[in-house]
């Protein structure tokens, strides 16, 4: 009789046969991402499966997942390369996914897509948040590599235009690895110290691959909560970044970022100046022109010339208002003690004890006015008020 293998060791030798074999190592697969769980340390457990509806099981490690441009989704066509191996607890072969493309779109382009969706989705590139750019800053912001056409392009339009301005300079990777991690830490950086009225941040032309430093999600959420504002200057005017729609304002090359922030030559500005200084002499003259006109009219007026004249008809007309003032207020005094000596009579006609002097008494209970038989009883004790005093009665009989 055979050795009787435990179920241990049969998945151990098949595990070893499988990962032995050249043919499954580096193998491609092609199928539909069924099943899938992002989970939480970064690894990524999904199937694939194909038109016949066979089904293998599949798991990047986080090692390689943090390297993917795009987010897979259930339903999504993919190509895998991995290698096939056997997970020895449950005896289930699956493949270890070394390197995952979209199926028949590039990965970049989809990644791109992805974030623009959902940035847009969460209002980033909403026109309400955009800010202004200032008209005279006095400090210009750049962020972009020390090398290369574009710094060197900004900072000649910059020094022609806007040679008052102040350019603050951040260098930083445009591409590679870590281009995106070092954009990002710039922008935080120019936000925290707010050393600049502006920002410029950008780079010339290139592929996808090139720009994607500036597609990086960390890098667009760091523009939108900026208090600078920041103008994108990224690639040729047909290239478009995340980083252009979420900044406040789109320049199609570095030059015209450059251009955007300088909005006013120095040619420019010397004419408004020179304007403005013609336009406030001209209004200067002409405000002397008529003050000294106004000094001739008063100075040949008769105020001037008849002062006296013009004190002695003051004093006349304010007597004759005295006058009046007084005669307003006597007619005013009589009528108002006539009306006085009216409302007293009309008064005095109304008063209880004139009433009361004509033969009427009020009778009283306990304080109280009575004025009916039924609120006094018996032998109650009432007083009766007439005009002269009152009178201590007690009730005897009702009638």
């Amino acid at each position: 009789m055979s050795s009787i293998l435990s179920v241990s060791q049969l998945n151990r030798y098949v595990k070893s046969v499988i990962e032995s074999d050249d043919k499954l190592n580096g193998v491609y697969l092609r199928g539909e991402i069924s099943n899938l769980t992002l989970h939480g340390s970064g690894h990524i457990y999904f199937s694939l499966k194909d038109d016949e509806q066979c089904t293998i099981k599949a798991v990047m490690f986080a090692g390689k997942a943090r390297y993917l441009k795009f987010r897979p989704t259930g339903g999504m066509k993919v190509v895998v390369r991995g290698n096939v191996t056997i997970y020895e607890k449950t005896g289930s072969y699956q493949i270890i996914a070394e390197e995952m493309l979209p199926d028949g779109e590039g990965a970049l382009n989809l990644a791109y897509e992805q974030l623009k969706a959902e940035l847009q989705k969460e209002g980033l590139f909403d026109n309400e948040h955009k800010k202004s750019l200032p008209t005279f800053p006095k400090k210009i912001g750049v962020i972009t590599s020390p090398t290369g056409a574009a710094v060197q392009d900004i900072f000649r339009i910059l020094k022609r235009r806007y040679p008052i301005g102040e350019i603050v300079f951040c260098p930083v990777l445009v591409q590679g690895e870590n281009a995106a991690d070092d954009l990002t830490n710039a922008v935080k950086r120019f936000n925290k110290s707010k050393c600049a009225n502006v920002i410029i941040i950008g780079r010339g032309g290139g592929s996808i691959e090139d720009l994607w430093a500036f597609n990086d999600e960390n890098l667009a959420r760091a523009i939108y909560e900026c208090d600078i504002p920041v103008v994108s200057a990224v690639g040729h005017e047909t290239d478009f970044t995340i980083c252009d729609f979420v900044a406040d304002v789109r320049a199609s090359t570095p030059s015209a970022g450059a251009e955007l922030v300088s909005p006013v030559t120095v040619d420019n500005m010397l004419m408004q100046t020179e304007n403005i200084i013609n336009k406030m002499s001209m209004t200067i003259e002409s405000r002397l022109q008529n003050e000294f006109q106004r000094y001739e009219r008063v100075s040949n007026s008769r105020v001037l010339s008849s002062f006296e004249d013009i004190i002695n008809f003051r004093k006349i007309k304010l007597d004759l208002l005295t006058a009046g003032l007084k005669i307003a207020y006597t007619e005013k005094v009589s009528v108002e003690r006539a009306k006085f000596a009216e409302l007293t009579v009309k008064l005095d006609t109304l008063s209880p004890l004139k009433i009361l002097s004509r033969g009427y008494a009020v009778a009283k209970k306990d304080g109280e006015i009575i004025s009916s038989k039924e609120q006094a009883d018996i032998n109650d004790n009432i007083e009766i008020v007439l005009s002269d005093g009152s009178l201590e009665c007690k009730v005897t009989g009702r009638k």
